[in-house]
């Protein structure tokens, strides 16, 4: 296997705020902890040993071992639970969404570079134990988000009707999308392994939550991957003071909108991902999930008839904590007051909005995690870089629109020059003289000068277009192999890892998908990964 790497800026597919974290820009410090470095987590570790209980502890094991009762548990995955009741252990995190069987690649990429990451921490802080988390989003209710996923430019759907948790959706009618996939698949070893999974995952498991633990248990125990549901009343119950400080204080609103304002104020590029609500909370019961409010002196949980006053609302929190769901604003806390996390793994949106957190955590006094943007992946196979080679197409050039790479290429491959910048630099210099001349004389006729600078600039570009694109029918063959392997390693014009399913691949490499992507994948090593297998 061969690796390379590229710059993420040079990607052109990261956003200017996350180009600027990773290249550690001063301004930005104000929103994050320490950046990450393996010589910083000491400094997190020490700052979270003092905040995480032994109590925390206790529930969290007594909670993971009720979830795993149901799943069959690695020696390892079992001795990462029970040691996370140490004060020397500590989670590496990362979260997503129950995408239909997995969804897009970079689900598989999040998880590995939270594995990688805890071996690589074990090795430099022998003295402490590192446990690798994937937190199951649950609690989200868009599940047109993550009813589908893609395979071979194909999409395969989940049609149903969903209200509520996504987590608690029955899997009835995933037969259906197994018996379109099984067509699509083939019937070689690795497709019949592919079909296993799937109906394993989805038909022997009743809901949305217990197949995703299965698919992720499957691909990554003998890693000693820990899977969390957060949707559980002990973990909620040690939620129960941020909750109550939601509630009657506002706090993450004022908090969050204050941070908004200087992220808007260090760049007009900086976009803010999300603005808070006076409440960040939803209310989850039986098919229901929707927002609290608190209007005309009550609370009130919209599309309903739920309405509390003070006293009310507060008596029900501490009966059932696990009916209070924290939104993307509060999520992050939660996660960081249930679990000794040292560092959250995401992806460039993800981070974003967690940089939009740290004053809402200082103020009520819970540690930042270290923000990791987790590994980028572009696969090719053997057969794709040996086209990309005759081509003479670079790892750069790669990542360029479709339309750029093909204009360059073109050019490159041509045995004319059709490039006129040198002409357009000259046509520039020859106005400067009209000006010149122009001001001498009558400069009521600048205008017009400027009109004829502007027409004749304008023809010499719509000329060099017509070359060019004369020039691509007369190399339509090359054109037409530089779209195809564009589109192969780019589906619809976006990352790899951002469409295709990890099915695709596993058709193809089996078993050994996952360690050779495990062994290849480096964390802290803050580039875009290209992989030839």
């Amino acid at each position: 296997m061969k690796q390379n790497h590229i710059a993420f800026h040079k990607t052109g597919y990261f956003s200017s705020l996350i180009c600027d974290y990773l290249d550690e820009k001063p301004e930005l410090k104000q929103l994050y902890n320490y950046f990450p470095k393996l010589n910083n987590f000491e400094n997190q570790i020490n700052q979270k040993s003092k905040s995480f209980s032994l109590e925390s502890r206790n529930v969290l094991v007594s909670t993971l071992n009720k979830q795993y009762q149901n799943t069959d548990t690695s020696k390892l995955t079992s001795k990462h639970i029970e040691i996370l009741s140490s004060k020397n252990t500590f989670t590496i995190t990362t979260g997503h969404q129950l995408n239909l069987f997995s969804g897009p690649l970079y689900f598989l990429y999040k998880i590995i570079s939270t594995i990688n990451l805890s071996n690589e921490l074990k090795k430099n802080y022998p003295e402490y134990d590192f446990v690798p988390i994937y937190w199951m989003a649950t609690e989200d209710h868009d599940f047109e988000e993550i009813n589908y996923f893609n395979f071979k430019g194909k999409k395969f759907q989940w049609n149903r009707e969903a209200n509520g948790a996504v987590g608690e959706l029955s899997t009835k009618g995933l037969d259906e999308v197994l018996e379109m996939l099984s067509l699509d698949l083939g019937v070689t070893t690795n497709a019949e392994a592919i079909k296993g999974l799937f109906k394993s995952a989805y038909l022997e498991h009743d809901n949305l939550a217990d197949a995703t633990r299965f698919l992720a248990n499957e691909l990554f125990k003998d890693y000693g991957l820990v899977i969390i549901d957060a949707n559980d009343a002990e973990l909620k119950r040690l939620f129960i003071p941020y909750l109550e400080t939601e509630l009657f204080n506002k706090t993450s609103f004022n908090e969050v909108l204050k941070t908004n304002k200087k992220l808007s104020k260090l760049s007009e590029h900086y976009k803010i991902q999300v603005n808070p609500r006076e409440i960040n909370l939803f209310y989850l019961d039986k098919g229901i999930r929707e927002r609290i409010v608190y209007d005309e002196n009550v609370f009130k949980v919209l599309n309903t008839n739920i309405v509390w006053n003070k006293s009310e609302i507060k008596k029900t929190l501490l009966e059932f904590p696990e009916r209070f769901s924290p939104n993307v604003i509060m999520r992050p806390l939660y996660q960081e007051v249930i679990l000794p996390n040292l560092c959250y793994i995401g992806g460039g949106g993800e981070l974003a909005y967690w940089m939009q957190l740290k004053d809402y955590f200082e103020k009520v006094d819970v540690v930042f995690p270290i923000l990791l943007l987790r590994n980028s992946v572009l696969i090719k196979n053997s057969k794709q870089t040996k086209k990309l080679q005759k081509l003479n197409i670079s790892n750069e050039d790669l990542f360029l629109r479709k339309d750029s790479l093909i204009n360059k290429k073109v050019r490159e491959i041509s045995n004319i020059d059709i490039d006129f910048s040198t002409q357009a630099i000259h046509l520039k210099q020859q106005f400067k003289d009209l000006y010149k001349l122009t001001e001498q004389t009558d400069k009521s006729f600048l205008g017009a000068v400027k009109a004829q600078e502007i027409k004749q600039l304008k023809g010499l570009d719509n000329l060099e277009k017509r070359l060019l694109k004369a020039q691509k029918r007369k190399l339509s063959d090359e054109v037409q192999r530089m779209t195809d392997i564009k589109n192969e390693l780019f589906p619809n014009g976006s990352l790899q890892e951002r469409n295709t399913n990890f099915s695709e691949f596993y058709l193809e490499y089996g078993e050994q998908l996952i360690p050779k992507l495990i062994e290849s994948l480096e964390p802290l090593k803050g580039e875009f990964t290209i992989i030839t297998i």
